[in-house]
């Protein structure tokens, strides 16, 4: 058991690093396997395909992140008014962070594969998504909706992806980002310092009133 443990660890581990550097359509399972040092035959068994193997190694990430930002969610929004927008961004940091117990430099790579998902159109990733975690999705959904009722639903729909769109962004440029501010400003900014920097800017993206004809 211990065996079969670690090669499907193994497994995972090499896939999702292949997946968060060349993407999901770039990565073969001969590219995997060759990482992994394990044979195909190892993958056939322990995922069944690699559509399997791409949703298992988002679910080691999301296994942790949904429950968890969906509690926090949900301490805030129960407060005697809605919580505002940049409270409820605020609230995924500490969920976000603690993907680095999973891995090291697990939130930067859980996001870097989460926007790799959307660049790709990995349609089956939105299906597992929606279908494993859709009641944690809910959650944040329904409170951001809240605190800013002003935002229609279609509005709002294509404001959460471009705020998506800009935390992977930022997350997968944070070293580059990070040497700029140093060598320009004298700025020293871990992981959560460049979440907390960010934001506001997108809770006031998501908040500005629709501009009508």
């Amino acid at each position: 058991m211990a065996s079969r443990t670690d090669t499907k660890t193994r497994i995972l581990d090499a896939a999702e690093k292949l997946f968060a550097e060349r993407g999901f359509s770039e990565t073969s399972l001969r590219l995997i396997t060759s990482k992994a040092e394990v044979n195909l035959a190892s993958v056939n068994y322990h995922f069944g395909s690699k559509k399997e193997l791409i949703r298992a190694v988002l679910a080691r990430y999301l296994d942790v992140f949904m429950p968890s930002a969906a509690i926090e969610i949900k301490r805030i929004h129960h407060a005697p008014e809605d919580a505002s927008l940049n409270e409820i961004f605020s609230a995924l940091i500490k969920p976000l962070l603690e993907l680095n117990k999973v891995r090291n430099g697990g939130t930067i790579i859980f996001l870097q594969l989460l926007g790799r998902g959307y660049i790709e159109s990995q349609g089956h990733l939105r299906w597992f998504i929606t279908t494993h975690y859709g009641e944690y999705l809910a959650t944040f959904v329904q409170a951001v909706s809240a605190s800013a009722p002003h935002i229609p639903a279609a509005e709002m729909f294509w404001r959460l992806h471009f705020t998506l769109g800009t935390i992977v962004f930022t997350m997968a440029s944070a070293d580059a980002l990070n040497e700029i501010a140093s060598a320009d400003y004298g700025e020293h900014n871990d992981i959560e310092a460049i979440l907390r920097k960010v934001i506001p800017y997108m809770a006031a993206g998501v908040a500005v009133p629709v501009l009508t004809n």
